[in-house]
């Protein structure tokens, strides 16, 4: 029985933590404080200016996935967030649902002589970079939790389970503005797989409840 009951749930444990490669799905800019990315609701806390529409190219390609770990970058018809940074206000992103391996692209970050930076919470993984179609520049680079450039496009990902990204724009400069995407949604158990869980602690629970009552038998013998 103890056998089963934990085969259970390491099974369910590692069906959980699996992930799968798929394609990125991003968010599409409705207003400056969401959007929407498939069936996801993301909203942004912070001090944004405003949504571009269609703007920009997003390319060249190649600056925002390398076509490996991230299959596809976001298109002028998913907007873009304006920002101009400048303060220490921390800003937020919010999933209404977790995500997994949410990847965030950063277009125009920094100008010639000032080195502009998204100062995150959680440690980014650098995918993608380079010049951008529009003012050339260079590629982000990552340093610890901070993401630099000067005129600077690139995506970074988050690896794990998010329900929210944060951080803040120390340096104005006018104006850069990012996207966010995810490759998956965080499964969530059904009912029946609660059930199995909740069985299998219970049965754990009694097993150890048995052998407690069992040594203190034994010594009180």
């Amino acid at each position: 029985m103890r056998k089963i009951v934990i085969a259970g749930i390491s099974a369910f444990i590692v069906s959980m933590s699996a992930a799968s490669a798929a394609p990125v799905t991003w968010t599409t800019w409705t207003s400056a404080s969401g959007g929407t990315a498939g069936s996801i609701g993301v909203t942004y806390a912070g001090p944004a200016v405003s949504v571009v529409n269609n703007y920009p190219s997003y390319t060249p390609t190649t600056t925002f996935a390398d076509g490996t770990i991230v299959d596809n970058g976001p298109s002028p018809s998913n907007n873009i967030l304006q920002i101009m940074g400048g303060n220490a206000n921390l800003q937020t992103l919010t999933f209404s649902q977790a995500v997994v391996n949410p990847v965030f692209a950063i277009w125009s970050l920094g100008q010639g002589g000032i080195d502009a930076s998204f100062d995150f919470t959680q440690t980014p993984t650098f995918i993608a970079g380079g010049p951008n179609a529009e003012y050339q520049g260079t590629s982000i680079t990552v340093d610890g939790n901070s993401v630099h450039g000067r005129e600077a496009n690139g995506t970074v990902m988050f690896q794990g389970t998010f329900s929210s990204i944060s951080w803040t724009n120390p340096t104005f400069e006018n104006w850069y503005g990012f996207d966010v995407g995810f490759q998956s949604v965080a499964a969530v158990p059904e009912p029946a797989t609660w059930g199995m869980m909740i069985l299998g602690f219970a049965g754990l629970g009694f097993l150890a409840y048995r052998r407690r009552n069992q040594g203190t038998a034994l010594a009180a013998a």
